[in-house]
């Protein structure tokens, strides 16, 4: 299945964008906090761009690859226009620079989110309301024949309306579906409409706020973050594909989220995806994930043959982190009837799947001087030329006084 050549509007133009800061960096290129000079110099309107340098492409030969693919699956997400999922606002492709733009999301990550808690960790009522929109999130991915293959807390943006959106795509790929013939059952659990008072309870609880810690004007960001989670580089294990709807062979993810069928090589499709909810959803309860090791090994043997340890009586939530987490894809909540498995179980029962985009307070909503850009315009900003420039640029040092010595100088790290 082949996704079209993007067609975005408007077009971009690296002259007229302005970078008022740095939002992050990742595998592929940096991420800037932009705004157009021309069309909007109040900056009334700032998007996130993400720039790669092709200089840099040269030396990783699968990045092109992956970072035109992340440019086609956010122009198929446009066309379709999702709430929890981003748009393409537009791309360049100079001789020096690959970019994209995508809609900012002022609230940060969840993994961040989930440090400033007190506990480091969300209650259950705060979870079913993230995993819901999640669920969404992914449902339409997949009905789309796109499996997203890199679901994990640093890739759970909050919008300015504290609703979620998910990002980075390039691990994403494109499967045609499964035909799998299921009898159709309706649970008595799932088939009994809940009372008006226990519905409201429900609805209540989507709206409670999470505690927030101060963020002391992001000093101590570094402190905010796990160490990022290794990703995987892909590597293909050139098996044949299976009959029973298209998987891929490829060895990707990120190493704490990657599904035992793609540890084992065994060929993967959606159910990866469901894996991964499974252990996001455990971290968020926990604030630690269910198999990481002392290293890359021991992490994934975990994965293969560890059980997810839970602490205390069950419930409803550890019931479905379980379901989620099972190493047998086929047996694995989400494998049969997708979404709609999830949808069903009781941890989220009483949430009202429709009116998810109607609630007007979410956990958390990122405040006014998350927003406020305008010391970054009176500042200057960057010119992301100048910033890339900059990187290659040599750095230079004063003249050192143990010139004449030949001691090893530790230099500092740039």
């Amino acid at each position: 299945m082949d996704l079209p050549v993007p067609q975005p509007s408007p077009e971009l133009h690296l002259d007229n964008l302005k970078a008022l800061k740095v939002l992050g960096k990742g595998a592929m290129g940096t991420v800037f906090l932009v705004h157009d000079k021309t069309s909007d110099p109040s900056a009334c309107s700032p998007f996130a761009l993400k720039v790669v340098e092709k200089a840099s492409l040269h030396t990783k030969l699968d990045a092109a690859r992956r970072a035109r693919w992340e440019i086609r699956v956010l122009s198929r997400l446009s066309d379709s226009s999702h709430p929890f999922l981003p748009s393409l606002l537009g791309y360049l492709d100079t001789h020096d620079f690959l970019a994209w733009a995508v809609p900012y999301c002022p609230g940060g990550d969840l993994n961040v989110l989930r440090y400033r808690q007190n506990d480091r960790v969300f209650s259950h009522a705060v979870i079913r309301f993230y995993l819901a929109e999640i669920v969404c999130a992914l449902d339409h991915l997949h009905r789309m024949g796109i499996v997203y293959r890199d679901l994990k807390p640093e890739n759970v943006l909050i919008q300015q309306s504290g609703h979620v959106t998910l990002t980075d795509f390039d691990l994403s790929r494109s499967l045609s579906p499964r035909t799998v013939a299921v009898k159709t059952f309706i649970s008595t659990d799932q088939a009994a409409e809940e009372p008006p008072d226990i519905r409201r309870k429900h609805r209540r609880n989507l709206s409670r706020w999470i505690t927030i810690l101060p963020d002391n004007n992001s000093k101590n960001k570094k402190g905010l973050k796990k160490a990022k989670s290794a990703r995987v580089s892909p590597v293909s294990r050139r098996k044949p594909s299976f009959s029973d709807g298209e998987r891929s062979n490829s060895f990707v993810g990120t190493e704490e989220y990657v599904a035992p069928e793609v540890v084992r090589g065994d060929g993967h499709e959606f159910a990866v995806d469901w894996w991964a909810l499974g252990v996001l959803t455990y971290e968020m309860l926990y604030g630690t994930t269910p198999f990481k090791g002392k290293n890359r090994k021991e992490t994934f043997r975990n994965v293969l043959v560890k059980a997810p340890e839970f602490i205390g009586k069950g419930t409803a939530l550890t019931d479905l982190i379980g379901r989620l987490l099972e190493k047998d894809p086929t047996r694995r909540l989400g494998y049969l009837r997708g979404a709609s498995e999830i949808k069903g179980h009781a941890f989220f029962r009483g949430v009202r799947w429709d009116l998810l985009t109607d609630i007007l307070r979410p956990p958390f909503i990122p405040s006014r001087d998350d927003v406020d850009l305008t010391d970054h315009i009176t500042t200057g900003g960057l010119d992301i030329k100048d910033y890339f420039q900059k990187l290659r640029s040599p750095p230079s040092f004063p003249p050192s006084p143990l010139s004449e010595r030949h001691d090893t100088v530790s230099l500092p790290e740039f």
